[in-house]
């Protein structure tokens, strides 16, 4: 696989599926807070995650019941730390049951 492409596709996916993005991310490793999601998403996919993509997109999965988030004190700060609820989980396996779909279709020539 070509690195280039590689960074390419990973780029525009985390640009253009960030809610999923960010939900495999917390599925991954519960408990994490906004700075450092948005630490791994800049390390792993080499897009700048500002704050203004970040939160809201956080709310918005928060709201439809995706994450739930709770605040803890940890080192005299307090952090507000996320973790994928049973809709989240099912969100996400209709997800990968959607893109496994797509890439079993046949190509058209």
């Amino acid at each position: 696989m070509s690195e280039t492409y590689r960074k390419e596709l990973v780029q525009r996916i985390t640009r253009n599926l960030l809610d999923i993005q960010l939900l495999r991310l917390i599925q991954a490793q519960p408990s994490m807070w906004g700075y450092r999601i948005k630490k791994t998403v800049e390390t792993d996919s080499h897009v700048k995650l500002g704050h203004g993509a970040l939160y809201p997109t956080l709310n918005s999965l928060e709201q439809r019941g995706f994450l739930v988030s709770r605040k803890r004190r940890a080192g005299g700060r307090v952090q507000r730390v996320y973790k994928v609820t049973s809709e989240g989980e099912r969100y996400l396996e209709t997800y990968r049951r959607i893109l496994g779909e797509q890439l079993k279709r046949p190509e058209s020539k």
